[in-house]
């Protein structure tokens, strides 16, 4: 007997269900979850999820919350630029009249 899932990997399990393009995706985004990510404190590669949205490097132990399939959403790197880019803002002094 043949193997059952050597084009479409772990979305085998929905046989003919969903569609070429959902199933597509979703092996596409469980390959990309599964992976080994890097570590935003020592840098490792050793990020792995431990729930939704809940990440754990195996190295240093550092636990943090990120996007539910990725350590890091696009718009999470576009609020943290947006973040950093922003001045400190200092207390206005009020001009007396």
């Amino acid at each position: 007997m043949s193997k059952r899932t050597k084009k479409v990997g772990t979305s085998g399990r929905f046989a003919e269900r969903y569609g070429v393009k959902s199933r597509t995706m979703i092996r596409e985004v469980e390959g990309q979850q599964r992976l080994r990510h890097a570590c935003p404190r020592c840098g490792q590669k050793a990020v792995q999820r431990t729930s939704t949205s809940i990440w754990k490097c195996s190295k240093c132990g550092n636990v943090f919350a990120g996007g539910a399939y990725m350590p890091s959403t696009p718009s999470g790197v576009t609020a943290e630029r947006i973040l950093k880019g922003l001045p400190v803002e200092t207390p206005v002094e009020e001009e007396s009249k």
